[in-house]
This record gives C-alpha cells, sequence and structure tokens, in this order.
C-alpha cells in the first residue's frame, strides 16, 4: 500500500501547496483520503481523476472537502466524460463516477455549500456518494478501511487503512484536539499519520488540535512504528516542530510534505 502526500496545509493553504489529502494506491486501486483546497490539482500530477476509485472524507469542514467542488465540475463537464465524440476524445456511455464516502449529514452539507453559487446537486450528479457510520467501515478493492468519531469543533473521524494483500496499517488521525481515543484508534500503528497544527496549545476556548509535542506523545502512548506529523503550516519551524515531536515521542519523526511517498 502506498501513501503520497498531495497536501498537508491545515485551513489556509501554504504557498504553491494544498490542504488536506493522501492518495493511496493499492493492486491499482486509488483512494484519495480527504480532498482539501487544492487538492485536486496536485492529485492530477500522480493519477488521471477519472481512474480514482474513491474518496473518502474525515469530516465535513471545507479544508477537507471543498475541491470536490472543481473535481465535480471536471467529471461533470470534462470532454472525456460525454456522451457523444469531443475531440480527441471519442466519447462515452458509461462516465467515471467514483464512490464518496462521506460523514453523517454530508449531502445536506454539501448542497448548501454548493447550493450557495450553482446546482445544489453538483456533488451528486458527479459521484456516487455514501454516508458512512461513524464508527463503521468500508472495503474499496483490497483496502479495508474503518472508522472512528474524534473530538474536534465538529465531529471529525479518524480513518484506519490496511490491505488484504498484508501489508501494513495506516492510522490517519485527520483533526483532533488530545483524545485517548485517538491513542487507541493509533494502537500499533505501522505509520501514523497525525495532525501537528499548533504551536501552542489554545488560549482560550474548546480546544480542536494538536501541536507537536502532543502529536509525539499521543505517537508514543499508541505505540506507533513510525509518526508523521501534517496538517501544519509553512509559517511554522518544520524542524523545530519534529525536534519536539521526536523528545516526546522518542524516535524518528518526520513531517509531510507534497509529494512525499510511503511505503505502508
Amino acid at each position: 500500500m502506498r501513501l503520497t502526500v498531495l497536501g498537508k496545509s491545515p485551513a489556509w493553504q501554504d504557498a504553491d501547496g494544498a490542504c488536506s489529502g493522501y492518495l493511496l494506491e493499492d493492486d491499482g486501486v486509488k483512494v484519495l483520503l480527504d480532498c482539501g483546497n487544492g487538492v485536486f490539482g496536485k492529485l492530477r500530477r500522480f493519477v488521471d481523476y477519472v481512474d480514482v476509485d474513491a474518496v473518502v472524507v474525515s469530516h465535513l469542514h471545507a479544508d477537507h472537502f471543498i475541491d470536490l467542488v472543481p473535481y465535480s465540475y471536471a467529471l461533470i463537464h470534462a470532454p472525456r466524460q460525454q456522451p457523444v465524440p469531443v475531440p480527441p476524445w471519442p466519447g462515452t456511455d458509461c462516465p467515471a463516477c467514483p464512490r464518496l464516502i462521506a460523514p453523517p449529514g454530508a449531502a445536506e452539507t454539501f448542497r448548501r455549500v454548493v447550493g450557495a453559487w450553482g446546482n445544489e446537486d453538483l456533488i451528486e450528479q458527479a459521484f456516487a456518494l455514501e454516508e458512512y457510520a461513524p464508527d463503521g467501515g468500508v472495503e474499496i478493492g483490497p483496502l479495508r478501511i474503518s472508522f472512528s468519531p474524534m473530538p474536534h469543533f465538529v465531529e471529525s473521524h479518524a480513518i484506519s487503512v490496511t490491505s488484504g494483500n498484508g501489508g501494513g496499517r495506516l492510522a490517519y488521525g485527520a483533526d483532533s484536539r488530545p483524545a485517548p481515543e485517538l491513542v487507541e484508534f493509533a494502537r500499533d500503528a505501522d505509520l501514523f499519520l497525525v495532525e501537528a497544527t499548533l504551536p501552542r496549545p489554545e488560549r482560550t476556548g474548546v480546544r480542536g488540535h494538536l501541536t507537536a509535542e502532543e502529536a509525539g506523545e499521543h505517537g508514543r502512548a499508541a505505540g506507533a512504528r513510525r509518526l508523521v506529523l501534517t496538517h501544519i503550516s509553512d509559517e511554522l519551524d518544520h524542524d523545530a516542530a519534529r525536534e519536539r515531536a521526536q523528545e516526546t515521542f522518542g524516535g524518528p519523526v518526520e513531517v509531510a510534505r507534497e509529494g512525499a511517498v510511503y511505503e505502508i
């Protein structure tokens, strides 16, 4: 199972960057985990968007799903997707319609967001939408995917991925404040992709994110074999964040970068 980082920014994009988006490939199957700002363009650097089998969304914050809009326009309006020839495309009676596996309430949220400026059912026209159970699971080819709710400003879902072809397990924490349930979900993960959004804890209000130190603490408590920090701005010192996470993790830590590839 191969993971390619398409975007790792927090809610605002890095310069020339993208928000949350990760491409998983295994035995010809292609799955996109999250589709935040700028991810669709990054996806096209690595695979043909009509060849993606499914998009899986962790939660309904825009930086994790908003590029479903340009993706939908492409699936509906691209010349290759039309029933009649549009040179050089021969026309097709079977346009690509990937699965879109999203949290409860996704259809309503997508319609409300897209309806602000266009056809509210745009995303549902382009994708085969399925809303998953918060603690449920799905299979996409050889990939077995499970979910678990995490505490955030809205309900977020950590995502675990294993392959029927063997190999290891990916635990993607999505967005979460410090939480014992995140530790349990990532238990013994071969690769724990965990957010490290904050340079320091939020000073007031409900917490929603982790610091690099907290990311390392969660990885160590979970017994994760590899730790990769993500959801971190280019305006922060990545070397310092990595060092702080390594101190609490007790081993080497990487900071996600666009284009990085991990074999799991």
